[in-house]
């Protein structure tokens, strides 16, 4: 048995950690700012996603939007490169390992524009590039699958 580590790993990885920094920055900003608006969780139930929205900043709420878009499509990525390991040799490829980063550097400065700026045409371009990257992957994950 191989015991070698796929380096299609590593931007998997990569991009867990970034989605649980982005969660520590959501709670970092979101619970003072709750506390300002005199917004407790003792014996709170669960609502909608975005109740927060018009009730606490903007700037606050775009943390935990893009906490929730981490969540999203980049689950498919977590899967497309996830699959590619399995297909033997197929986590080693360059050209995967390039996307996979470049899928994680598109998806980092996407974060880091809605959680500062947000700016919507550089978060749809960056979306877009990102988007372009995944079906790349995919397609070269289908390739070897089928």
């Amino acid at each position: 048995m191989d015991n070698k580590v796929s380096p299609l790993l590593a931007p998997v990885v990569a991009l867990v950690i970034w989605t649980l920094i982005i969660q520590i920055w959501m709670y970092a900003t979101r619970l003072p700012a709750m506390k300002r608006k005199g917004i407790s969780l003792k014996g709170r139930v669960g609502g909608k996603p975005g109740i927060l929205d018009g009730v606490v900043e903007d700037h606050v709420q775009w943390k935990a939007h893009n906490y929730n878009h981490l969540l999203e499509q980049p689950t498919l990525f977590y899967a497309v490169a996830i699959s590619m390991v399995l297909l033997h040799g197929h986590g080693d490829s360059v050209t995967n390992i390039v996307l996979a980063w470049a899928y994680v550097v598109f998806r980092i400065a996407h974060s880091l524009v809605q959680v500062t700026v947000n700016v919507i045409l550089y978060r749809f371009v960056l979306f877009n590039l990102a988007s372009i990257v995944l079906l790349g992957l995919a397609i070269h994950a289908a390739i070897h699958a089928f």
